[in-house]
């Protein structure tokens, strides 16, 4: 059993104040940090072992995509199970992995050795993020602070995707080219391993004995969620290499990272101011006047001149994008049932990372084919498709009694929104 919320309020402080919330906030700390470090410490290995940023980014790609496709499964499992079941033997695969990965690239294997060895590590990344947040899901039990705990939860992932990279790349550079992904292994082992540990804060597994549930992918708005923060992960990919490739062209390589941290900044205080705020508009009304933001501020990327006006188009562009993730993942807690939320929680984070393979990929070909400014394409594109589908189908955002996903046993039906599965329709 989860403890009940016994904190009243709004903000970060009655937040921080519900009980046993920092026993799980910590390891997932650690545990999450070496997911911003992966990608670039293997980036920054095959490229030392095997001379090729092509390789080196196919490689990080390959990972990439197995864990957007996994990791859904795994929080699949995690609800039926119980998180501890499947972060136990998931923490010690990717450690085992990671080690297989770095062996294999410092032995000059070939290239489809590190593909195996990288889809290995990527799908058995820990789902610690969507983890924390079924647990605020089952404290708080829909209260006020739940958007709080959506934004506090947005602003730490922003905060590992400032600071992952800056200790990956220093342990790589200034250790050993290995040095960063065996340091994300340590942290993962370690952090999730603790995170595990605090099983009396974790959701209790469903369904119980002798039900099912179908996968919360049959729920349209999360459906309609995911393939929103697809063009989110299109901003992520596409903004980190144009900022890369704008800032060589510029003749000031070394700037790249400080100027996409602006953007990333950026989303960390629009994130922290978010969530501080007690709005009366709905949700559905925040996600379209959020994203349309983030269209708009993408649009102006392409055409700005220098690195000082990147810097601040990345700025205002980076505060639509806290709002825009805290508002999904908010409707995620409308829109999905109990015993299926960690999976749907996956399935964004999943899309997100999809979306940054795709808009990497795509905006460094644009880049080498047509410079940096065309490479800001491809996020206003991604942002701009996905928008007028949310506007289109914005009444599936909308929690409706007799839509979703339930379960019952007694009776042997499963229902999902008007349509009766018996348990044997179902995996």
């Amino acid at each position: 059993m989860t403890a009940r919320r016994t904190v009243d309020g709004t903000g970060y402080g009655p937040l921080l104040r519900t009980p046993g919330a920092w026993t799980f906030l910590v390891p997932a700390f650690a545990a999450r940090l070496p997911y911003a470090m992966l990608s670039l410490g293997v980036v920054l290995l095959v490229h030392h072992t095997h001379g090729s940023y092509g390789t080196a980014g196919t490689v990080a790609a390959v990972s990439a995509v197995a864990q957007a496709l996994v990791g859904p499964q795994t929080g699949r499992l995690a609800d039926r199970r119980g998180q501890a079941a499947v972060l136990v033997p998931g923490v010690l695969l990717h450690a085992a992995s990671v080690a297989a990965l770095v062996a294999l690239a410092l032995g000059r294997a070939p290239v489809w050795a590190l593909f195996s060895a990288a889809a290995g590590a990527g799908a058995t990344v820990p789902q610690i993020g969507a983890m924390v947040r079924a647990r605020w899901v089952a404290r708080l039990e829909g209260g006020p602070l739940l958007g709080t705990a959506f934004a506090f939860e947005s602003v730490t992932d922003e905060f590992t995707f400032v600071i992952g990279p800056v200790i990956a790349t220093a342990l790589c550079t200034a250790v050993a080219p290995a040095a960063g992904l065996v340091a994300e292994a340590a942290l993962t082992a370690a952090g999730g391993l603790a995170f595990a540990a605090r099983r009396r804060s974790a959701p209790a597994p469903r369904p119980a004995a002798g039900t099912r549930h179908a996968s919360a992918l049959t729920v349209p708005g999360l459906r309609l969620l995911a393939f929103a923060f697809l063009g989110v992960g299109s901003v992520f990919g596409a903004v980190q290499v144009s900022m890369t490739a704008f800032a060589e062209q510029a003749g000031r390589p070394g700037m790249s990272g400080t100027v996409y941290g602006v953007f990333a900044c950026g989303s960390m205080v629009a994130g922290a101011l978010y969530g501080a705020v007690r709005w009366q508009r709905s949700a559905q009304q925040r996600m379209l006047a959020s994203y349309l933001l983030l269209v708009l501020g993408c649009s102006t990327l392409w055409a700005l001149p220098g690195l000082g006006t990147l810097a601040a188009g990345g700025l205002v562009c980076g505060l639509a994008v806290a709002p825009t993730l805290i508002t999904g993942y908010t409707l995620v807690e409308s829109l999905v049932p109990d015993g299926a939320k960690t999976e749907a929680f996956t399935w964004l984070t999943g899309a997100i990372g999809l979306g940054l393979a795709a808009g990497s990929t795509a905006a460094g070909e644009l880049a080498d084919s047509s410079g940096a400014w065309a490479g800001f394409l491809v996020p206003v594109a991604g942002t701009g498709a996905a928008f007028l589908v949310l506007l289109w189908l914005r009444g599936l955002l909308v929690a409706r009694p007799a839509a979703g996903l339930t379960a019952a046993s007694s009776g042997g039906v499963v229902r999902t929104g008007s349509t009766q599965l018996t348990p044997a329709a179902l995996d």
